[in-house]
């Protein structure tokens, strides 16, 4: 008797540590167990460093791929307060291919500068509305695939933007499914950066498609660690229309940035103190458009004439020195 017993007492021990095993590996696999990436993760909605502090973006955009011998650029917006640079980047599509050499420098740059370096392909700029001309979010995937060794080990100073305003207004809907996939691309290639992806109707997401799908996209992400951006312009020329989008996204836990906007454009004046002034209350980074060298009428746009960080314009003064601005709120990330 003792026998069966001590026999159906070790068949009861291996099914308890068999069914502890297996609801270990569960948890281990669900997405509020799963270890954070070690750069850059997000967390409740929220985006934080290596250190697992809170980052909150304050800096601008700079066009690297139209002017690669700007190269004091990072060094001057960090003099500024700025704590990240948004860098363009080309594919070879639309512009001259930037190269994982080139790439690889831009990273050390932002990095002897103290700066947090987001990376994105503008070629994707309004595919569907472009003639051809723009690259798809598949063939911006296949770019980040070539330039990866220039991105390796770098999850601690650089977020990867897979793609500039990827959708015009004639080809908004594919947004969704075409988002989730270069996502998707990315991780099943090793790429475990943040990732930030940009809205749709050249950014600015007015038919609300990623303010609509966005927690669907953040769930096809296996590590849940991608940022959403919304460029502002014409479409948010009031502080309703400014506040009203991003409390969206701070409502429901998903982390949101303003990664392009200006004081005005083509398409409208722009509620450029109201989104300054939401930023801070909700603790949203944001990427100012742009350092210099703008062209084509517009070049209002311009903080900075001829790259020279002591002419500030207008904008300039405003974005970097008014209130909300990149010197009263940039705090240098963590990690430096």
């Amino acid at each position: 008797m003792k026998t069966r017993l001590r026999v159906l007492g070790t068949a009861l021990a291996v099914l308890a540590l068999s069914l502890a095993t297996t609801l270990s590996q569960a948890t281990a696999d669900t997405p509020h167990h799963r270890p954070a990436p070690e750069g850059f993760h997000v967390r409740d909605g929220r985006l934080l460093d290596a250190n697992d502090n809170d980052f909150v973006m304050r800096g601008v955009n700079h066009p690297h791929t139209w002017y690669p011998d700007q190269t004091q650029s990072l060094s001057d917006i960090k003099s500024l307060g700025a704590n990240t640079v948004r860098v363009v980047l080309s594919s070879g599509h639309q512009w001259t291919r930037n190269d994982t050499a080139d790439v690889a420098e831009v990273v050390a740059d932002c990095k002897r500068n103290r700066l947090i370096c987001v990376l994105e392909v503008h070629d994707t700029t309004g595919y569907g509305d472009q003639g051809g001309r723009a690259a798809t979010l598949d063939q911006a995937v296949d770019y980040w695939l070539s330039v990866r060794e220039a991105l390796r080990g770098e999850e601690e100073y650089v977020v990867v933007n897979i793609g500039n305003e990827p959708f015009g207004n004639s080809t908004h809907s594919q947004w969704t499914s075409a988002t989730s996939e270069a996502i998707q691309r990315m991780r099943s290639a090793g790429f475990e950066h943040t990732l930030m992806v940009d809205a749709p109707n050249w950014g600015q997401d007015w038919r609300y498609t990623m303010r609509d799908d966005a927690a669907s996209v953040f769930a096809d992400d296996p590590l849940r660690n991608t940022v959403f951006s919304v460029h502002m312009y014409g479409v948010f020329g009031t502080g309703d229309a400014v506040r009203d989008y991003l409390w969206h996204f701070v409502e429901e836990g998903l982390p949101i940035v303003v990664g392009e906007f200006g004081h005005k454009h083509s398409d409208g004046d722009v509620a450029e103190s109201a989104i300054l002034s939401a930023a801070e209350s909700f603790g949203i980074g944001y990427l100012g458009w742009s350092w210099s060298g703008n062209s084509g009428g517009v070049e209002y746009l311009d903080m900075t004439e001829d790259f020279d960080p002591n002419r500030l314009t207008p904008w300039g003064q405003r974005l970097f020195n008014g209130e909300n601005g990149i010197r009263e709120t940039s705090r240098e990330a963590s990690v430096y």
